[in-house]
């Protein structure tokens, strides 16, 4: 193995406890971490409780492995547990973001003109359920982007200015919270924090997405722990002609790379969302999520 790689081993359960039981169910998961040019999947196994009667996967649109399945017996939780183990090879090392194209010319690249060529990446410029591009995003997102500002150069200090004007408040949304909302209240988790920098990215016409994952729960000795590392975590991914995505993190403030476990990318979170579905009977329900995420040292 490549020294500079990492092997991250992920585990994660989500238990769904209902107030009264669920008759019939169908359910979208996203569970399986995507094989990446930069990720690895060795190994990888899932458990859902109780068995499904019916159970199929397929890829969707944007390249993720999504489950499929069906529960037709009564039951009063669900619980879903992954364990991966994936080997991260290192992103960023040739990357000089001051070297990356003018952000206009990327922009004016993209944006649509009848006969021109389609470049698959203009899909990420336009707004999507969770994201409107609105005039107060596109003012905060002009100040990291005057003119000829080289696009990832432009990204970065966007995502330094978003994490210093953010704070990180995990009561203060909800998961189907607006990107427009959480702009306003300046506060969030990192959900917001990602859906508010793709939003102002877009708003210029930049294609920006929305990647899902987990970070890694012990940091390197002599580094700062993650925010968001008990949980599923979500970044942003950026488009640059020169480099490819590149995924920045603007809740802890750094480039994603040996930390950051890729899940699912989409346009916003509720392409991604871990489950979805229609269920019959239920009433509310109670959530418990559990993540760690760890090295797997040489010995083991």
């Amino acid at each position: 193995m490549d020294a500079r790689a990492a092997l991250l081993t992920v585990s994660h359960s989500t238990v769904y406890h209902y107030a009264t039981a669920v008759e019939t169910a169908q359910h979208l998961a996203t569970i399986r971490p995507r094989a990446c040019q930069w990720q690895e999947v060795v190994e990888h196994a899932e458990q859902i409780e109780p068995a499904p009667s019916y159970l199929t996967s397929r890829v969707d649109g944007f390249g993720n492995d999504v489950l499929y399945f069906s529960l037709d017996t009564p039951h009063d939780s669900l619980r879903m547990t992954t364990k991966t183990t994936v080997r991260l090879q290192p992103r960023w090392t040739n990357l000089d973001p001051a070297a990356t194209p003018e952000w206009e010319s990327v922009a004016q690249r993209l944006r649509y003109q009848a006969g021109s060529v389609f470049y698959p990446e203009a899909e990420f410029c336009f707004a999507s359920p969770n994201i409107a591009l609105s005039p107060e995003l596109e003012r905060y997102a002009r100040a990291s982007f005057a003119a000829g500002t080289p696009v990832v150069a432009g990204a970065i200090d966007l995502m330094h200015r978003l994490h210093a004007d953010f704070e990180y408040a995990p009561t203060a949304t909800a998961f189907d919270t607006p990107a427009t909302q959480a702009f306003d209240l300046r506060r969030g988790v990192c959900q917001d924090f990602a859906q508010v920098m793709i939003g102002c990215l877009r708003a210029l016409g930049l294609p920006a997405r929305y990647v899902s994952g987990y970070l890694r729960t012990e940091p390197p000795a002599g580094q700062p722990r993650l925010i968001g590392a008990d949980a599923s975590h979500a970044w942003v991914s950026v488009f640059c002609p020169q480099s490819g995505w590149v995924d920045l993190d603007p809740t802890n403030d750094v480039l994603a790379d040996l930390d950051h476990v890729t899940l699912a990318i989409g346009r916003d979170y509720s392409d991604v969302s871990l489950l979805r579905g229609m269920i019959l009977g239920g009433g509310e329900h109670q959530v418990d999520v559990a993540v760690s995420v760890r090295e797997v040292t040489t010995d083991e």
